[in-house]
């Protein structure tokens, strides 16, 4: 069936894109949607009894599946619930698409009842935020927040007038796109200078995050080869801790005596795909290499001596061949 609305075709665009289920509570000016998505048939609605328990479900399907997860609220009070779940979904680095329901266009700066910002509200905890105030807009603001939040791992939000979402699409049907996470590698150049540091030190170090997730034989990989420990960070826990020999434990307020003194100890960090942010667990003389999918993160917690901007797997895969394996493992030994 050819989408006819916008409400049609934001439900068809997120079936191609993946969504199963879309987490809110429903309410007049989400109508639209609620019949779009009951004609379309393909994506459930799954009720809760409280927005904010929708973002953060949201954003726990999100961190498990590493796909992108879609929660909604009807104006006013219901979309501004959102906010608490959606600041965790954005701190969190996971894709969530947040729509937000908002009154009549024609009604917007009237101080009609219910009538908030939403755009200004979510601006925060959001990499996108656009309110939609003609129909043409739609397609392209609805592909633009679906690839920033894929793309840059956080929440996109869509402020979404009820009257705006029964208009004419512009357009018969959504474009037959994909909508996938980009896996970069640094250039060669840099991947040898990494090799050429850490072939040259002696107690290496690694911390991992969340940005590890997906690499964990990669991981291990790395620290058989360079006879360093891993010390996790909290959210890097679930992704490298388990069946891992070179693991010694977290570090941080909650962490682990072994832990902290491996990164205390070492003469070289290797961070990836951490923010971890407390700075007084970190070495205060070792040289710091920082590997992060995402560029601006590198140096945020600690200076660096060593960026890289890159997927930790596909980065790790790239770099494992150009290591001389170290036989030297007093370092390991210790931090265990």
């Amino acid at each position: 069936m050819a989408s006819k609305t916008i409400a049609d075709y934001l439900a068809s665009t997120l079936a191609q894109a993946g969504v199963e289920r879309i987490w809110g509570v429903t309410g007049d000016s989400l109508n639209g949607l609620s019949d779009s998505l009951r004609r379309l048939g393909k994506i459930s609605w799954s009720h809760t009894r409280h927005e904010e328990t929708a973002a953060f479900a949201a954003g726990a399907e999100a961190a498990v599946t590493g796909k992108l997860a879609v929660c909604a609220g009807s104006c006013g009070p219901g979309n501004l619930h959102l906010i608490n779940g959606l600041f965790d979904c954005q701190r969190n680095h996971v894709p969530v698409l947040a729509i937000a329901a908002h009154i009549p266009s024609s009604e917007i700066g009237l101080g009609y009842f219910q009538e908030t910002h939403p755009q200004e509200l979510f601006r925060e905890c959001s990499h996108f935020v656009e309110l939609v105030s003609n129909p043409k807009q739609f397609p392209r603001v609805l592909d633009r927040a679906i690839r920033t939040a894929i793309e840059q791992r956080g929440v996109a939000v869509i402020v979404l007038p009820g009257d705006i979402a029964l208009e004419a699409v512009p357009e018969a049907k959504p474009g037959q796109v994909s909508y996938e996470v980009t896996a970069s590698v640094p250039p060669a150049a840099q991947l040898d200078a990494l090799a050429a540091l850490l072939d040259g030190s002696k107690r290496v170090a690694l911390l991992c995050g969340s940005g590890c997730a997906g690499a964990h034989d990669e991981v291990v990989a790395l620290a058989d080869t360079l006879g360093a420990p891993i010390v996790h960070a909290l959210r890097g826990k679930e992704h490298v801790e388990w069946d891992n020999p070179f693991d010694v434990g977290m570090t941080g307020l909650i962490g682990f005596s072994s832990g902290y003194h491996a990164l205390k100890s070492c003469d070289t960090l290797v961070m990836l795909g951490t923010d971890f942010p407390y700075r007084n667990f970190y070495p205060a003389d070792a040289k710091v290499v920082q590997i992060d999918h995402h560029g601006a993160a590198i140096g945020k917690r600690v200076s660096v001596d060593l960026g890289l901007v890159g997927d930790v797997k596909a980065t790790l895969a790239a770099l494992q061949g150009r290591l001389a394996r170290k036989t030297e493992r007093h370092f390991l030994e210790a931090a265990r």
